[in-house]
C-alpha cells in the first residue's frame, strides 16, 4: 500500500516519530479516499504497511477530533443506509 521503492525505508516510530505519524496520517487519508471504514483502514495499514493498530487508531482519533464535521459527513456517506438510498435514486 505504501511504496517507497527499493532504496527507501519506512520511517521508524522510535527514530522519527513525526515522520512516522505523518506517514500514518497520509495512509489514513488514502483509505478515506477509498471510502474505507475505520476498521478496514486499521486492517489495511497493519497488513500492507505494518502499522500497529493502536497507532492507526490513535492517529485516526486525532484526525477525527480536528475534523469533526468532515468525519460526520464521511461516516454518513459510507453508511449502508446512505448507500442503499443512493442506489434507489439511480
Amino acid at each position: 500500500m505504501y511504496h517507497y521503492g527499493h532504496h527507501h525505508r519506512l520511517p521508524c516510530l522510535r527514530c522519527h516519530p513525526h515522520s512516522y505519524i505523518r506517514m500514518v496520517q497520509h495512509l489514513i487519508e488514502r483509505c478515506l479516499l477509498l471510502h474505507m471504514s475505520r476498521d478496514q483502514c486499521v486492517k489495511a495499514l497493519a497488513k500492507h504497511a505494518s502499522v500497529h493498530p493502536l497507532v492507526t487508531l490513535t492517529v485516526w482519533r486525532e484526525l477525527q477530533q480536528e475534523n469533526r464535521e468532515f468525519f460526520h459527513a464521511y461516516f454518513h456517506s459510507i453508511s449502508p443506509r446512505h448507500f442503499t438510498s443512493v442506489l434507489e435514486g439511480c
